[in-house]
This record gives structure tokens, C-alpha cells and sequence, in this order.
């Protein structure tokens, strides 16, 4: 994959000579910048994920359907009728 980055003019100039500070082309400095974000992001990345379930259990069981449809009616209540 190719990515274009977008650097003022100087921001150039320092890349290029941190680059030829380390002995390496500005390609090679961007590329060890890169494999050190990676392979940091990799720790993240394989972390275990915590299992969602009971993850809400704090705030109760959930409403039944009974429930959800008495809810809806009382929230649509009236909503299609005139004022006139």
C-alpha cells in the first residue's frame, strides 16, 4: 500500500535531515516510525475482549415484550391526532 502524507515544506526539510542524521533515507525513518506504532497497536490489537454478557446485568433484567409495547403506545399516544 502506498499513503501520501502531506508535509509543509519544512516539515520536509527536518524529516530529511533526521534521516540523513541516522544514516537511513526518509523512507527508512518513516517506516521504523511506522513498525514501532504497529507493533504497540498489536498489544491492543490481541488484548482478550471482556465478554458482554452480564455486562448490563447491573440495571436489571430487561423489559418483556408486554412491557416495550405498553411503552410504545403511551410514547405514541396522541401523536396522530389534530389539534383543530
Amino acid at each position: 500500500m502506498t499513503i501520501t502524507l502531506p508535509l509543509e515544506p519544512q516539515e520536509q526539510a527536518k524529516l530529511v535531515a533526521l534521516a540523513n542524521a541516522r544514516g537511513v533515507s526518509a523512507d527508512e525513518l518513516v517506516r521504523q516510525a511506522v513498525d514501532q506504532i504497529l507493533n504497540s497497536a498489536s498489544d491492543v490489537l490481541s488484548a482478550p475482549k471482556k465478554s458482554m454478557y452480564g455486562f448490563l446485568a447491573q440495571y436489571g433484567p430487561d423489559p418483556s415484550d408486554r412491557e416495550i409495547d405498553e411503552n410504545r403506545r403511551e410514547m405514541f399516544r396522541g401523536l396522530a391526532e389534530d389539534d383543530l
